[in-house]
């Protein structure tokens, strides 16, 4: 079998929601030091928020598609490159975006120049390119477009900027997960990485190096898939390592009746790799490609809505192109991590041009439930089928936008949902130019 090998190696590295339309209606919830307004929300209350309803009339083919034959390969791309996949002037983009004038810190105060300066000289460009070595995770990593922890922010005073809105935030990397080193900052805190789908700084202490060897043979083994979230995982003397998520991944060793018993990797001195082996539970994981079927997609989905709105995966959480990557890693579709990049997979559509009357047909017509993306730019959902003849989508959102004498607002909602085309139709001060049907410019079906 494919874990055998792996076998050998560690042996010698290891020592129904209501109908009934409600106005808009807002509480206010009074403490003696906080004052916290709450807006119901039309859609979340007239919506089901269960996928179950929407699967319930959906094609229950157990259907398999060959794009669910590629994600390894996407996998573990990442370690088929000796020199980094970009140029040093693709890489040096964010230096070019954010500037001094602009850009505020973590005290809404706007960032000095002397910020960007010392940014640039710590990122060392002139050593890009210097180490070129594979490696691998050892948690849930930050991704930072400038080597700092420190928050860049546009003007905390508009709506849609400030909180959350870290503009240093790339992406998120799961735990184990293969990636690249270009090279180390000038002070060594960081490390310029590549991964599968983006790059950008991480800590050095979050990577250990993987040989050539090693790494092969972890790119032959047998892999399982996490499909539940938040569970505690260990190594054989009960470290803990990190928690499950879906879209992790790890080569296996063996199995049993009722669980996994996988390779992990901690750190030990140098950035050099520590191999454990860990057991998971086979309620935790699968060592198959999960089909399309509507149980599947019932279990993924409920696990994913676990998790809060988090731009670029900041504190652990999800944005709309995260989640919708994670959601079909069980199923073996790899997806781009930014939501244009992922409109532009499978059999895509435009709808640029038509009336809202007509993307309406046209997705009625053409999209398939759980199979079809539909994209506007900057965020990106999932088609699942209607509701009382309104098209219904998953998605993680931030919130809805409004607009009061030219002014614009949010109400917040910051979670996975369920809802309409036409989310937040009913808030008061609803701004209409923002409604995401009018401003649909594709969809594209994933399994085409």
């Amino acid at each position: 079998m494919k874990y055998f090998l792996l076998l050998v190696f560690t042996t010698i590295f290891i020592g129904c929601a209501s109908t009934q339309k409600e106005k808009n209606i807002e509480l206010v919830k009074k403490d003696t030091n906080l004052t916290i307004k709450q807006t119901h929300i039309y859609d979340l209350l007239n919506i089901p928020q269960n996928p179950s309803y929407y699967l319930n009339g959906r094609n229950t083919l157990d259907s398999f598609y060959e794009i669910q034959n590629r994600y390894e390969k996407y996998y573990f791309n990442i370690w088929n490159i000796e020199i980094p996949p970009d140029n040093i002037e693709t890489v040096t983009w964010p230096f070019f975006s954010y500037k001094y004038g602009n850009s505020y810190g973590e005290n809404f105060q706007l960032l000095r120049e002397s910020f960007f300066e010392d940014m640039y000289n710590d990122a060392n460009f002139d050593n890009f390119s210097s180490v070129n070595k594979r490696a691998l995770t050892l948690k849930e990593t930050n991704i930072r477009a400038f080597p700092t922890i420190k928050p860049l922010l546009r003007d905390p005073s508009l709506a849609g900027e400030g909180f959350p809105f870290d503009y240093l935030q790339n992406s998120t990397v799961h735990a184990n997960k293969p990636i690249f080193i270009s090279h180390y900052s000038k002070d060594k805190k960081w490390a310029y990485a590549f991964t599968s789908f983006t790059s950008g700084w991480i800590k050095s202490d979050e990577f250990v190096y993987m040989g050539i060897k090693e790494s092969e043979l972890c790119k032959a083994a047998k892999q399982i898939k996490i499909t539940k979230e938040g569970v505690p995982i260990y190594d054989e003397y009960g470290t803990f390592m990190f928690y499950s998520k879906i879209g992790m991944m790890f080569s296996l060793i063996s199995e049993d009746d009722k669980q996994f018993t996988v390779l992990t990797v901690s750190s030990s001195a140098n950035s050099q790799p520590l191999y454990r082996k860990s057991t998971i539970s086979k309620s935790v994981a699968t060592d198959k490609t999960l089909k399309l079927n509507n149980d599947n997609l019932s279990t993924i989905i409920h696990e994913v809505m676990k998790t809060n709105y988090g731009w670029g995966g900041i504190y652990g959480q999800r944005d709309c192109s995260s989640m919708l990557r994670d959601l079909f890693s069980p199923f073996g579709i790899w997806l781009p991590r930014n939501s244009y990049q992922q409109s532009k997979r499978g059999l895509v559509i435009s709808l640029e041009g038509m009336s809202s009357e007509e993307k309406i047909q046209t997705i009625k017509d053409k999209a398939i439930p759980f199979e079809t993306l539909l994209y506007k730019k900057g965020h990106i959902v999932l088609y699942v089928g209607t509701f009382e003849e309104d098209i219904v989508v998953f998605h993680n959102v931030w919130g809805i936008k409004t607009k009061k004498d030219s002014v614009e607002g949010r109400v917040v909602i910051g979670k996975p949902i369920f809802s309409t085309l036409k989310l937040g139709r009913f808030q008061k001060n609803y701004d209409e130019e923002a409604e995401i049907l009018k401003n649909l410019k594709s969809m594209n079906i994933l399994t085409q």
